[in-house]
């Protein structure tokens, strides 16, 4: 995704010079491609997320549209003050992108685990929420935020991530991408378990159970339609995302069920508990010593249908 992202922002700063990126002193090799192309446009501040932050606010509020970068928690809660008091209250036209969404960044422990970034940014007034499921939505995501005025969040994976859409996609902020059809049960996904979610759907209709698959990559606005046509056309609804059940795409989709009029259907929040990462491993295996195995998912959602047996 991080590779997706650097190229969708290089083609865009060829044709916009307001848009510059900031970055606190690492991403070398990823970020080195604009910073060699546009040197006038990149700065480095060094390992200092605060000013990063503040610097990023004042050349926005100076007609610019400014990217900053870094890695998991580093540039949304280390400097959350800066981003919520400079960035937001001000309405500044800031990207913030996060690159090591959920555990991507697992062996290097619960300091380097994103996983309450997207309900912590959710509550911020004026801004984006942004989780793109694959490289294809990353590159989008990119072009559509500069597009969009005003703070937004961008959350990447890093590199390597499957590539699952296969066709030319139409990307608008909090528009769902509906990757399968089904009436059985609704799967929405948000980030890098999109490709979870599509394989899952394919095990669930082995089994004679068609789901639907959506693709939340914005949960900020978040498509209050596509949930509520859910609640009306299919028997169930889930929702999936590498962070957690607190306050992300689960708590977005579980307000927006209790509070409308129209027909209740069983709901359930696949995510990680309200807790720390006290084992240190990669990616995969994180996800399966919290849940989020495509054989746990499979069975969670089998029992959501009234289900118990897989073939």
């Amino acid at each position: 995704m991080r590779t997706a992202f650097i190229r969708a922002l290089l083609e865009a700063a060829e044709d916009d010079e307001r848009v510059t990126l900031v970055v606190g002193d690492l991403g070398f090799g990823v970020v080195e491609p604009f910073a060699e192309r546009f040197p006038e446009r990149y700065v480095n501040v060094g390992v200092a997320e605060q000013n990063m932050t503040g610097v990023a606010a004042g050349m926005a509020m100076s007609g610019n549209v400014v990217f900053t970068y870094s890695i998991a928690n580093f540039p949304t809660l280390r400097c959350l003050e800066q981003v919520r008091n400079d960035v937001c209250y001000h309405k500044a036209d800031v990207k913030i992108v996060a690159v090591g969404g959920g555990f991507v960044y697992g062996p290097l422990g619960m300091s380097h685990h994103a996983t309450e970034d997207i309900a912590i940014m959710r509550a911020l007034p004026n801004m984006t929420v942004i989780a793109p499921g694959d490289p294809i939505e990353a590159a989008a995501a990119t072009r559509a935020i500069i597009d969009r005025p005003g703070p937004a969040y961008l959350r990447l994976g890093r590199a390597g991530e499957a590539t699952v859409h296969q066709a030319e996609i139409d990307f608008q902020i909090g528009r769902a991408i509906e990757l399968a059809d089904g009436e059985d049960l609704t799967l929405i996904s948000t980030g890098g378990l999109l490709v979870r979610a599509v394989g899952v759907a394919k095990e669930l209709k082995r089994n004679g159970i068609s789901a639907r698959v959506l693709s939340m990559h914005t949960v900020k606005p978040l498509d209050v339609e596509a949930v509520l046509a859910a609640a009306a056309e299919t028997r169930a609804i889930a929702t999936l995302e590498e962070h957690s059940i607190l306050g992300g795409l689960g708590g977005a989709v579980a307000e927006v069920l209790a509070e409308h009029d129209g027909p209740k259907v069983p709901f359930t929040r696949i995510g990680l508990e309200s807790t720390f990462a006290t084992v240190a491993g990669d990616e995969e295996f994180l996800r399966e010593s919290f849940g989020l195995s495509e054989e746990t998912v499979l069975h969670r959602l089998m029992k959501l249908v009234g289900q118990r047996t897989v073939a």
